[in-house]
């Protein structure tokens, strides 16, 4: 199978995944190491690492588990916590030196908690922006349209770099990946429109769009009504979309196969249909991936 050029940052240290939970529950640091190195081997450029509700009670937990993690594997690891007390126990205790000299990733910063990047002050660091809410009156805004999305990511991304110093290829523009089950507004059809949009704005040339895939097949069977694997292929289908348009990262499973769908694929011609419609013709569509 054909498979995207794509920067795949892990996703598996996550206590979503009930395995991962148990690690985490168990204090498991060699199993940890051996889902990083699996997902390094399987590909992944860098590591996301999220320790769940139990990083903001024990914040020293995750000093624990970064080192772990460090000891097994030498790429980047991308910090997951909202909270910057957490992060700052995170960035000072990352060594720079054993993930080959490259800089750790905060995710992630978005216009509403900017104060983030006060964490500057203890070491440089790459960013995951949010391009799905904005600060509009200082109030959190979320955007629902692809012009939203894509006005937020360019005056954010032209922010970190005015003001912070950052380069625009140290920008990840999380675009944020719907549900399709519960995408009754067409947001799937904003989101691939922002990367449309980011992705063709020549101010922004060389930064980078990435998202989550795990949403878009949440809630729905395994099967597609073709007898395929529909949360597999709805995954493929959004890519298809999104990588011409500019998407070149994914937060995912590096073992995964990500490639395009041809245009005959039973669930890329039902996506195609999917993303032009709202309401209840949108629900009414997204059965029809599972029934003939």
């Amino acid at each position: 199978m054909q498979k995207f050029k794509l920067n795949v940052l892990g996703e598996r240290i996550n206590p979503g995944f009930k395995s991962t939970r148990a690690l985490f529950e168990n204090e498991d640091f060699a199993g940890i190491q051996a889902l990083a190195v699996r997902q390094v081997e399987a590909g992944a450029f860098a590591l996301n690492v999220n320790a769940g509700t139990r990083a903001m009670k024990d914040p020293q937990f995750m000093a624990e588990v970064i080192r772990a993690i460090q000891a097994a594997v030498s790429v980047p690891l991308s910090f997951d916590f909202p909270n910057a007390e957490v992060q700052e126990v995170c960035l000072k205790a990352y060594d720079q030196e054993k993930a080959g000299g490259e800089l750790p990733i905060i995710n992630s910063i978005a216009e509403t908690r900017w104060e983030l990047m006060d964490l500057l002050k203890i070491r440089p660091f790459r960013v995951i922006l949010m391009g799905t809410e904005r600060l509009e009156d200082g109030v959190g805004t979320p955007n629902k349209t692809g012009e939203e999305i894509a006005a937020t990511a360019r005056r954010s991304s032209l922010r970190l770099v005015r003001d912070h110093g950052l380069r625009l290829s140290d920008v990840f523009v999380d675009i944020s990946v719907s549900a399709l089950i519960a995408d009754t507004t067409g947001m799937t059809r904003a989101t691939l429109e922002g990367i449309r949009l980011i992705g063709s704005d020549p101010d922004l040339a060389g930064i980078n769009i990435s998202g989550g895939l795990s949403n878009i097949g949440q809630q729905l069977p395994s099967k597609a009504a073709d007898g395929s694997a529909l949360k597999e292929q709805l995954e493929c289908a959004f890519l298809t979309v999104a990588v011409p348009a500019g998407m070149n990262t994914v937060l995912g499973t590096p073992w995964k196969e990500y490639g395009p769908l041809p245009e005959d694929n039973y669930v890329m011609q039902t996506f195609r249909d999917f993303i032009e419609l709202t309401g209840g013709k949108a629900l009414r569509q997204v059965r029809r991936f599972y029934r003939s």
